[in-house]
């Protein structure tokens, strides 16, 4: 008999995009110029891929 292996689909970009979107939105909202939604996403982005990364990671895995 074959073991079959699950196969997990990679659903990070949505994290990503989520992060994207809401930075620039609190950029936007700061109404200090178009500098500050480009700050603002990439900000977002940082603290999803710190999330993804250290918090996440390894959380379903057993020891």
């Amino acid at each position: 008999m074959k073991h079959q292996e699950e196969v997990k689909d990679n659903l990070d970009y949505i994290y990503y995009l989520i992060a994207l979107v809401s930075g620039a939105f609190v950029g936007a909202i700061i109404e200090k110029g178009f500098t500050w939604i480009v700050v603002g996403g990439v900000l977002g982005l940082l603290t999803a891929a710190f999330f993804l990364n250290v918090l996440v990671r390894g959380r379903g895995e057993k020891i």
